[in-house]
């Protein structure tokens, strides 16, 4: 019996997927290339494709960092190295608490049964559909004049934390409530109590979750810009916002600003990349071969 011939996709198709490519890859290109080039090549009017690279623009930035001194830099400049770390530091303590209260109180919202569970698992999702720009002023008031906890770490980390949880907690219900109980009924039986249940037996299962979910927040956390400039002093300012503030009215150095925008693009690439391999052995473990 022969089967209908494939019928192969025709010149527009490529057409369109070129064009897309194109769109999605060539800012990427343009701050990657911009940022091994020196500012007067960037402005220059006859800048062409061909160019000799350079690195000073990422010496200039992390000139805090570097095990020597750079001939081109009179006076170095740590502000960027500084937020460098503050991203770091907020996005990474952000996601680690997110996950472990998203996933007890997704847990809770799964397994146990008390008065009001489906509203306030409704409400969680909920108040992540307020925009961030909603929460800007109330926050501001609160933090700055009754807690005074504006321009620390720990404040914007607090932000990240409530802003993100309920998204986390909707997501992790979705794999909590496929995990089956008899696997938890057994672990009882063998005399393990509630938290050894939930770390040994649930959480191995809801990896790929807790993988998706830390992807999320990571992403959030480290792209952020209207909460962090609101709450950011000049000692704990994120990468967005230090980016913004380098531009000025009458001095920008575009070569700087593309090599920290290419910077402020790795460490999220580098997170989802690990963070996507988890997903893909939880989503494997349970194969049988045939």
């Amino acid at each position: 019996m022969s089967t209908p011939a494939t019928r192969r996709p025709g010149p527009a198709f490529y057409a369109l997927l070129f064009a897309l490519a194109f769109m999605a890859l060539g800012p990427i290109v343009l701050m990657v290339s911009n940022s091994l080039k020196l500012n007067v090549d960037i402005t220059s009017p006859t800048a062409s494709l061909l160019f000799t690279p350079t690195i000073r623009n990422y010496e200039t930035a992390l000139c805090n960092f570097l095990p020597y001194e750079p001939e081109h830099i009179s006076r170095c400049d740590k502000t960027f190295g500084r937020a460098l770390v503050n991203s770091l530091v907020i996005s990474v303590a952000a996601t680690a608490i997110t996950l472990i209260l998203g996933c007890m109180a997704a847990y809770a919202l799964v397994r146990f049964r008390f008065m009001g569970r489906g509203v306030t698992s409704l409400t969680t999702l909920l108040v992540r559909m307020v925009p961030p720009a909603v929460l800007l002023v109330p926050v501001f008031g609160i933090w700055t004049f009754q807690f005074g906890i504006d321009g620390t770490l720990y404040g914007i980390v607090l932000v990240y934390v409530a802003m993100n949880l309920p998204f986390v907690i909707w997501i992790l219900q979705s794999f909590i409530v496929q995990v089956p109980i008899q696997l938890e009924e057994a672990a009882r039986m063998d005399g393990a109590g509630p938290f050894r249940t939930f770390f040994l037996v649930v959480l191995p299962l809801i990896r790929p979750g807790l993988a998706a979910a830390a992807i999320f927040t990571f992403r959030i956390a480290w792209n952020e810009f209207l909460l962090a400039n609101a709450l950011a002093d000049r000692s704990t300012r994120t990468v967005p916002v230090t980016i913004v503030n380098s531009l000025t009215e009458y001095d920008i150095d575009w070569g700087v600003i593309m090599a920290t925008g290419t910077l402020l693009a790795i460490p999220p690439i580098l997170f989802t990349l690990v963070a996507s391999r988890q997903i893909i052995t939880g989503m494997t473990a349970g194969a049988v071969k045939g």
